[in-house]
């Protein structure tokens, strides 16, 4: 479990969430608005008024576990279904982006593969 790869992909994974959940706060990455039906989506999940800062600040909180190595099944679970989404996001609505959603999709995968001794308990 603590081999150089899982660390290598641990921190890369808390990287991404960091910078990615912080843009939804400080906007330091332009990003082109998405255009058609994506568009469409993202302006209706905007105008709720919470969706975008609650995840934001799951992404950081997650990061910040992944790099500081705390509580690190736990993040991981937390992020499974915003992985998901993100994939799906991408999958249906916005295909140019997806080489991010599924490199998150791959980490967080691989990751919970190798911390599955901690999730057993879950099973039984």
């Amino acid at each position: 479990m603590n081999s150089m790869f899982t660390k290598i992909a641990r921190i890369v994974l808390g990287l991404l969430l960091l910078i990615f959940g912080a843009n939804k706060f400080l906007h330091f990455i332009p990003m082109d608005a998405p255009t058609g039906s994506a568009g469409e989506f993202m302006n209706s999940l905007g105008a709720t008024g919470y969706i975008f800062p609650v995840v934001g600040i799951l992404e950081v909180m997650i990061g910040a576990m992944l790099l500081l190595k705390k509580w690190v099944a736990f993040a991981l679970i937390l992020l499974a279904p915003i992985s998901i989404n993100i994939l799906l996001f991408h999958m249906f609505l916005d295909i140019p982006g997806i080489s991010i959603a599924l490199l998150i999709v791959i980490i967080n995968s691989i990751l919970i593969y190798k911390h599955w001794q901690q999730y057993k308990p879950l099973f039984y």
